[in-house]
């Protein structure tokens, strides 16, 4: 089975969001770490060179694929702020509908343009639901 690709890394968090060409995204890329910090309880970590996690999980699927992913995290894409969550959980659609502007995609992908288009206690909320969901389903411990 191939290893995932996207893997923690030692590289500087504050660093990375001080590389952060605009001021305004750094200073959303700096209100996401507050936030997910809060939630998940867990100091960020890069995951590959653009990710920004926090936490991590073990998931195994009926498929065999398995590997260590975060729980929460983000990463300040030249279009947008991508956020990641897990999708589809209950609760979910209705958290959106309030979230404000946003895009998604299939998978576990938000895609905001800045954190003002959005209402920051719903995120908050949000990113809180997918986390425990995260933890109630996949309840291993990493394995990296």
């Amino acid at each position: 089975m191939a290893e995932l690709k996207t893997q923690p890394t030692g590289a500087s968090v504050e660093e990375f969001i001080a590389g952060v060409e605009d001021e305004a995204r750094r200073a959303d890329c700096r209100t996401l770490v507050t936030m997910m910090r809060r939630v998940t309880g867990a100091k960020p970590v890069m995951w590959g060179p653009s990710i920004v996690g926090f936490g991590s999980y073990y998931y195994r699927y009926a498929s065999g694929r398995e590997g260590d992913w975060m729980l929460a995290g983000f990463s300040p894409r030249k279009r947008d702020l991508t956020v990641y969550v897990m999708a589809g959980f209950e609760g979910a659609d209705k958290m959106l509908a309030r979230l404000g502007k946003y895009r998604a995609s299939k998978g576990s992908c938000l895609y905001l343009k800045r954190l003002a288009d959005v209402d920051l206690e719903v995120l908050e909320e949000l990113v809180t639901a997918s986390v425990e969901r995260l933890r109630h389903d996949y309840p291993e411990q990493p394995k990296g």
